[in-house]
């Protein structure tokens, strides 16, 4: 008899790219090792290679992260180290690493107890679980993520028709509010602002007898070196109480004009009375500028 008609057939070599995996519903927490960043999540799926989980951040392929979950039925928590393999969404596949005796044996024995609760792993409630190379996770992930989304395209166009009504409605209330405030816009009488419409004109001489506190107006000093002199002639509103209001220069030097204008601002004036009542004048002030 031949060598090879005595040797014995190979066993199988199992797919150890694709591993079966059981629903596992419990909190978890991610920390990434990239960035120190602790993600809480909820698992989704458990086998004896890896783990799936819906995140509340977004890792990517190749991070390598620390895994913290409850065992449900074993007792105690797992706290592993894994490689995240997918990402997709808030959906993600890590693979485990170093993972202990004791883990493995304890992960094991999780996964072949649920075998027996449910002996169809593969079925679309259980689903895999691919530990594949970064190069291939692009074209392994799009069908498995691609299935999930397209369950409820109907809650996807809803969504969509509903913030597009809304936007649209947001628009023509806008619009409307809009066109509104302008026609009352438009309705309301042009008005000359208050100082102008309700000051009545008094003559400088007869406002020179009301002054009852006036401050001289400060040579400026560069205009003193300069010899420059001359009459600032001013403008002036006198309010209901007897104050300076408003100031504005009608004529005189340039260099003089602010000092006056600042001299005035600090004038006091016994009200002036009309028909027994205190109202609001204008009236016209002479500050001259002589150098000694």
């Amino acid at each position: 008899m031949s060598a090879a008609a005595g040797r014995a057939p190979l066993p199988a070599v199992p797919d150890t790219r694709r591993v079966p995996r059981f629903p596992l519903s419990v909190p978890a927490d991610i920390t990434v090792l990239r960035s120190g960043t602790s993600i809480p999540g909820r698992t989704i799926t458990l086998g004896e290679r890896g783990l799936g989980l819906v995140l509340a951040g977004e890792v990517h392929p190749g991070d390598v992260a620390n895994l913290d979950f409850n065992l449900p039925d074993f007792g105690g928590r797992l706290q592993l180290k894994a490689v995240v393999r997918y990402q997709a969404l808030l959906k993600c596949g890590l693979e485990f690493q170093s993972l202990t005796p004791q883990q493995q044996r304890l992960i094991e024995h999780w996964t072949r107890t649920k075998s027996v609760t449910n002996p169809n792993p593969a079925a679309p409630a259980a689903g895999l679980w691919t530990a594949v190379p970064p190069a291939e996770t692009a074209a392994a992930v799009p069908v498995e993520v691609a299935d999930k989304r397209d369950q409820h395209p109907w809650f996807q166009r809803a969504a969509v028709f509903i913030l597009t009504g809304l936007l649209v409605l947001a628009g023509l209330y806008w619009w409307h509010w809009h066109q509104t405030w302008d026609e009352l816009e438009s309705q309301i009488p042009a008005t000359k602002p208050l100082l102008q419409q309700s000051a009545a004109y008094v003559p400088a001489e007869v406002m020179q007898g009301h002054i009852i506190h006036k401050i001289d107006p400060i040579y400026p000093e560069a205009a003193r070196r300069a010899n420059i002199q001359g009459v600032v002639n001013l403008n002036v509103v006198v309010g209901q109480d007897g104050t300076v209001v408003e100031v504005r220069p009608i004529s005189g030097p340039d260099e003089l004009t602010p000092a006056a204008v600042e001299a005035v601002k600090w004038w006091r004036f016994q009200p002036y009375a009309l028909n027994g009542q205190p109202v609001q004048v204008r009236t016209t002030l002479a500050l001259d500028f002589r150098g000694n």
